[in-house]
């Protein structure tokens, strides 16, 4: 599944999230930095919301 991703460059580096998923968000360095990450933070976030699917 594909998401769309907001990046913005601040003055720590790339600050990047994903309008569709609330709270979903993460930041790097660099802009490739920032992008890996989340990745990540997207799969993390996945796991959760299906974790408490489950508990429901």
């Amino acid at each position: 599944m594909r998401y769309k991703v907001s990046l913005k460059k601040t003055e720590e580096g790339y600050s990047v999230w994903v309008p569709g998923l609330p709270g979903c968000w993460s930041q790097g360095g660099t802009e490739t930095e920032a992008l890996e990450n989340i990745r990540d933070a997207i799969e993390s976030y996945l796991e959760t919301v299906e974790q408490f699917r489950n508990l429901l």
